[in-house]
């Protein structure tokens, strides 16, 4: 049970940093702004390279995630998922300090949750 659960949010998490790979290099201009309204409008374009660079880093994250699933070997793949959910944990923290406490509810608690289940899979 534990397992399903685990492989369900790693996907779910990761399908999310795809999702905002896609808004920050693809949509920063056009999509974001409707869910970003607290940002500026004015600094959508200005800070569209910067937006993209963000959104690469969303893809490794979400990627290694993704990989994690593919890993044979259990202890492997445990090992794996619990870091890039690390990171996803740590960076979904410090967006909720630096930017909005949204953040930690929709990026870093389902990253936790997930890092306690793969706490008991090792």
């Amino acid at each position: 049970m534990i397992i399903t659960i685990s492989k369900f949010l790693i996907l779910f998490i990761a399908l999310q940093h795809f999702f905002f790979l896609y808004l920050e290099m693809f949509a920063w201009t056009s999509y974001a702004p409707k869910i970003f309204r607290n940002f500026p409008k004015d600094l959508f374009l200005p800070t569209k390279q910067l937006a993209a660079n963000q959104g690469l880093y969303n893809g490794f994250l979400a990627a290694g995630l993704i990989w994690s699933l593919f890993i044979s070997d259990h202890l492997w793949s445990v090992n794996v998922a619990m870091f890039f959910s690390s990171c996803v944990a740590i960076a979904g923290i410090y967006g909720a300090y630096s930017v909005s406490k949204q953040i930690f509810y929709v990026q870093a608690l389902p990253a936790l949750i997930l890092i306690t289940l793969l706490y008991f899979l090792l």
